[in-house]
């Protein structure tokens, strides 16, 4: 019987040509070969079930990887498993309901990450319902960040689509290396790109009190003005929408640009994901004009893209020399997130190397800004 439905993915998958119905009765490895052959499959059946036949075939698109040399060949088969995965669907009700077997109440979770309920239903991949489920959970529970003060009062809530600030390195590296010493007078600190607003809570609960934090996505911008006032520094922090500096100059400039130079292939994977490096280059070609005559740049970045081939030190080096800076100095320290002690991610022995750091950058007096079209680091 031909039937018709909304069709909502945030990753901007097109819609499937085929769709089979299917339901409990269906096997995991009929489930994963249609899949892995561009078959969506529509489950009608048991809520439960369907999330265990996800799993079932997650396992079997993680037999199928493995052995990958290089991180082109690593992101590859990510990007297969996706594609497969994403092909098991539920719809999802006009008044966010699903109407499986057992299935959970799913309304909070989706009208916060995809607003009020709309005249009709929709039809989304499971994968991605239970990534809107999981994502509202982070959101009621919060995330504890230490370099915010003692609990409760320090946690950090994430919306769904916004980079949820886990790797606490970097922000303990933020809370902790010395203030640089401004004239200017108010001192103005810049926040650029803050996502959740993590930073911004930092350098306010540091005493900094007029914070500009900048950001162009609205779920982010939302998640931060959210977070700061939780915080009780909303007014210290005024938050605004702009691609990336706010008018005018600042002594404190902190970027924390996304770290790996490799296009995204989702719309969260863009806090991880930077395309030839254009928040990088941008933030390093735009700061001589924005910093206070004594102020720093504050770049926060890990050297992962380095141990991974996609940069080399001596590129980013040029790229701060090209723009007019220079290095005031260097805090590194090493990630204590689980997957650094993982021996079987394939990315082990470059994570496991990996260092995160804070380069501290003042405006190079005797180096004008030059052309930042730098070549020699691979996508």
């Amino acid at each position: 019987m031909p039937m018709s439905a909304h069709w909502h993915s945030e990753r901007g998958d097109p819609p499937p040509k085929r769709v089979r119905v299917v339901d409990d009765t269906i096997t995991a490895d009929v489930a994963y070969r249609l899949a892995s052959n561009n078959s969506a499959l529509l489950y009608q059946g048991d809520f439960n079930n369907a999330r265990q036949l996800l799993q079932a075939m997650t396992r079997r698109a993680e037999k199928k990887g493995g052995g990958e040399k290089t991180f082109a060949d690593h992101r590859q088969a990510q990007q297969r498993k996706a594609r497969a995965l994403s092909q098991l669907l539920v719809q999802v009700n006009a008044d966010h309901s699903v109407p499986l077997g057992r299935a959970p109440d799913v309304s909070a979770a989706c009208a916060h990450a995809w607003g009020p309920a709309q005249a009709e239903g929709r039809v989304v991949a499971l994968r991605e319902l239970l990534g809107v489920m999981s994502a509202f959970e982070w959101r009621k529970k919060g995330v504890e960040i230490p370099a915010l003060g003692p609990a409760p009062n320090n946690r950090i809530y994430p919306h769904y689509g916004v980079f949820s600030p886990v790797r606490g390195e970097y922000i303990q590296l933020v809370a902790s290396t010395p203030l640089p010493i401004s004239k200017q007078l108010p001192y103005i600190a810049f926040d650029l790109g803050t996502g959740t607003g993590v930073l911004a809570g930092v350098l306010a609960r540091r005493g900094l009190t007029h914070i500009i934090a900048t950001d162009q996505d609205p779920r982010a911008l939302a998640c931060a003005r959210e977070n700061i006032g939780k915080l009780g520094v909303a007014q210290h922090v005024n938050i605004i929408a702009t691609p990336l500096f706010p008018q005018g100059k600042a002594a404190l400039i902190v970027c924390n640009p996304p770290w790996l130079p490799a296009k995204p292939s989702a719309p969260i994977e863009r806090a991880v994901y930077d395309e030839n490096s254009q928040m990088l280059l941008a933030f390093l070609s735009g700061l001589s004009a924005h910093l206070a005559p004594d102020g720093e740049g504050w770049l926060l970045l890990s050297n992962l893209a380095e141990h991974l081939g996609l940069r080399t030190r001596e590129w980013l080096l040029s790229a701060i020399a090209s723009a007019g800076l220079k290095v005031l100095g260097r805090v590194d320290t090493a990630p204590h997130h689980p997957k650094a002690a993982d021996a079987d991610d394939p990315l082990h022995a470059a994570r496991a190397a990996e260092t995160t750091s804070l380069w501290k950058l003042k405006v190079d007096a005797e180096k004008p800004a030059g052309d930042l079209s730098i070549t020699g680091h691979l996508t």
